[in-house]
């Protein structure tokens, strides 16, 4: 078995065969921008492995960093980070490019010597990163594997004696019997040279991780212990995974896809399959936009980010228009904007009475218009929270008209007032602005309006930071004073179907409201809501959108659950891993329509008794925690190994909420077996979601986070089934995964 050798042999002649891989494996030298002060040069190279990007200072003797082409989320041109756009008059934007990475890291703002070597350099990142989206589970396994061997291989020698072997062993959270291990690399040494070359380690490797719980479900439906027959995978994906329609069909694809060679499935196929997108909890149908689009747009929950600018994890120098750009390629579809007076007349967005950097509203803007549509189609809105004088509003109103263009929806569709909402179809392309608004719809589509050139609207729209705030230090703002906000003409013309307005009551709601009016609640105001008065709040939000703001007491928004407020029917909450695990499906396209009778306005759905719904069915959800997969350490410290524990948690209706645990395994992270099942009762299926997290037990303080993965409910595949886990930043940590056996069933009432 030569893998690695292969793998690393084909990489090289691709190298050869392409010239910006070409280019960058002989290496350029570069400017690192941080600042407009600190402009340095570094030599940059691509290695042969074309993994992994080698760079070193012109004077610092040896000393050298790298990154991996995995770690780096985008490539973008020209001047497109704050960074680059302050030195924007110095270095062409032809020349410049960020490298921008996932999760926790700061930029990386470069400047090459020449418009073709930054070229190169963009272009090859960009075919690098495309080559890993498209390897394979068990490509990325052996690149995995590889990265392993080269950090451990000190002497860079490409053999590894047994010591060493042991050590890695370590890094990797493999805490095992030293007998077995030996027994094992004696095996793997083909060449008896006393140590592994890395392919023969990829063997060891393999031999080390042999899936017992795989084989034991694989040995029972096959045959003759060797194979999987046309017929024995025809029973397993029935009796097993559930799968009813064109099965004998299915049966045959899957060996076609997983034994190319094969009219039977061999147990290394099987775990393939397993470890595919195929066999993941996530039912791959409802990944595609597969829902009614066509629906009016308080029909759908949506996906949005609080304090959109704010980079809160970020550590240092990140720049804030990152914040907008990450979320729009989310599928972010509501994003906000605290405006206030900038100097020389342009309106700049910050977290007002705060430390975090400024930038420019038509910075914000220019970023709208970039990225709005590259994930998703449907419209975004732009929760404008205004703090701006009416003349710097002009401004805001100039950049909008301007930079967003036709993208910018400035009247009503058709030109004509209707009474309900458009829907995410009928608004394909299109930016919407939510914020305050002189008169209504109706006023400016009979001309009532003569025209002021300003209007002063009631400053008393819940701003639930300041309400929070109130509530400890009355000093801040008297509650109960209303407060006349100057409005500019040219702002308030571009709020169509998002005009904010104060919420007093449902009743009043119900008698005055407009379809095309938004309130905004605080975290605090939404949960007394549903407490009091559930199925209005259902109701309320069947007829227009509302938002939900976290407490503005606290520095970040994730101890901040959306369910609640999802339960209630409301559509606009917060980003954290509930609504990535909420907003996956549907094609990532950051809409999700709501369940059927939260939509109609005359059920009344009763978040907190859910039992007298007509089409009640509760569910039992049954989950066994087979076992875990190469689980990432999480302690840095040298030799500890995790304890890991399964947490399977239910967010949903209050009725639904649960957690329940696995028992913890001593010290192995590597692969450990529980065959543990956990018992759930779902009375709102529909609104449940299913969040997997894989904690690191310790008994004398609070467990350490490992990894998590987040569903709705709706989406599980039954049967055996992977689960690949993500980190606390939501991005995918190979190989980590959970092996699981899932059964849902009716419950019968009595």
């Amino acid at each position: 078995m030569r893998e690695g050798h292969m793998a690393s042999t084909e990489r090289g002649l691709r190298i050869q065969a392409d010239d910006d891989l070409k280019s960058m494996s002989v290496g350029t030298v570069m400017r690192k921008i941080k600042s407009r002060t600190w402009k340095k040069q570094r030599y940059f190279r691509l290695q042969d492995d074309c993994m992994t990007i080698w760079y070193k200072s012109k004077k610092a003797g040896n000393a050298h960093s790298t990154f991996s082409v995995g770690d780096v989320e985008a490539v973008r041109e020209g001047h497109q980070s704050e960074v680059l756009l302050s030195i924007a008059d110095e270095f062409p934007p032809d020349r410049c490019f960020t490298l921008v990475f996932r999760g926790r890291r700061g930029n990386l703002d470069l400047v090459a010597e020449s418009v073709q070597e930054a070229q190169s350099w963009i272009k090859g990142i960009r075919k690098l990163i495309d080559n890993l989206e498209n390897m394979g589970q068990s490509e990325k396994l052996d690149q995995w594997i590889c990265d392993w061997f080269k950090k451990a291989d000190k002497n860079r020698d490409g053999r590894m004696n047994f010591k060493e072997v042991r050590d890695l062993l370590k890094m990797m959270n493999v805490d095992m019997n030293e007998h077995h291990a030996l027994r094992l690399f004696t095996m793997a040494d083909k060449s008896q040279s006393g140590t592994l070359e890395d392919d023969e380690f990829v063997l060891f490797y393999k031999m080390l991780t042999q899936r017992e719980d795989v084989l034991r479900v694989f040995q029972e439906f096959s045959a003759d212990g060797q194979k999987l027959t046309l017929k024995d995978l025809k029973d397993f994906l029935q009796e097993e995974q559930l799968h009813e329609d064109r099965v004998q069909q299915y049966a045959l694809e899957l060996i076609e896809r997983y034994e190319p060679s094969d009219t039977a499935m061999t147990f290394d196929g099987f775990l393939m399959y397993l470890s595919s997108s195929e066999g993941s909890i996530f039912n791959p149908a409802m990944l595609e936009l597969y829902q009614d689009m066509a629906q009016p747009l308080c029909h759908y929950f949506i996906s949005s980010s609080h304090n959109t600018y704010l980079l809160e994890d970020q550590i240092r120098g990140q720049s804030s228009v990152e914040g907008y750009i990450k979320a729009l390629k989310r599928g972010c579809r509501c994003v906000e904007v605290d405006c206030w007076d900038g100097p020389n007349g342009e309106p700049i967005v910050y977290h007002g009475h705060t430390f975090t950097s400024k930038i420019f509203f038509k910075d914000v803007v220019t970023a709208l218009g970039n990225y709005a549509f590259k994930t998703s189609q449907y419209p975004v809105i732009l929760s404008i929270e205004n703090h701006c004088s009416v003349e710097q509003q002009k401004v805001m109103a100039h950049h909008l008209t301007q930079i967003l263009g036709d993208k910018l929806l400035k009247s009503t569709l058709d030109g004509k007032t209707s009474n309900g909402l458009p829907s995410p179809e009928d608004l394909k392309g299109k930016i919407l602005l939510k914020g305050k608004k002189i008169g209504g719809l109706e006023d400016r589509m009979n001309g009532v309006l003569d025209d002021p050139l300003t209007g002063e609207v009631s400053d008393e729209e819940d701003n639930p930071e300041i309400e929070e705030e109130n509530h400890h230090n009355d000093g801040i703002r008297h509650r109960g004073k209303k407060s006349k906000q100057r409005l500019s003409k040219e702002l308030s013309d571009c709020v169509v179907y998002c005009k904010s307005v104060h919420f007093s009551s449902f009743k009043h709601s119900r008698i005055h409201s407009k379809f095309y009016e938004i309130s905004s609640f605080a975290e605090s105001k939404a949960r007394k809501n549903i407490r009091e008065a559930g199925p209005e709040f259902v109701l309320h939000n069947a007829r227009q959108l509302s938002r939900v703001y976290p407490s503005g007491l606290r520095t970040d928004s994730s101890n901040f659950s959306p369910q609640d407020m999802w339960n209630a029917g409301c559509q606009i909450g917060v980003e954290m891993d509930l609504n990535d695990g909420l907003f996956m499906q549907n094609g990532r396209c950051g809409y999700v329509l709501k369940p059927a009778f939260m939509r109609n306005v005359d059920e009344g759905y009763d978040p907190e008794n859910p039992q007298i719904r007509d089409d009640y069915k509760p569910l039992s959800l049954s989950i066994q925690v087979i076992s875990g997969q190469q689980l990432p350490k999480v302690n840095i410290k040298e030799g500890s190994i995790i304890d890991p524990l399964v947490r399977v948690e239910i967010h949903g209706i209050l009725m639904d909420q649960a957690k329940q645990e696995t028992r913890y395994i001593d010290n192995n992270g590597f692969n450990p077996v529980w065959y543990d099942t956990l018992q759930f009762t779902i009375h709102s299926p529909e609104l449940a979601l299913v969040r997997f997290v894989v904690e690191d037990y310790d008994k004398t303080s609070k467990n350490d986070f490992v990894g998590q993965f987040t569903l709705p409910f709706t989406c599980i595949q039954p049967g055996y089934r992977h689960i690949h886990l993500l980190s606390k930043d939501g991005t995918s940590i190979p190989p980590s995964s959970l092996f699981v056996h899932t059964r849902i069933s009716n419950i019968t009432r009595s």
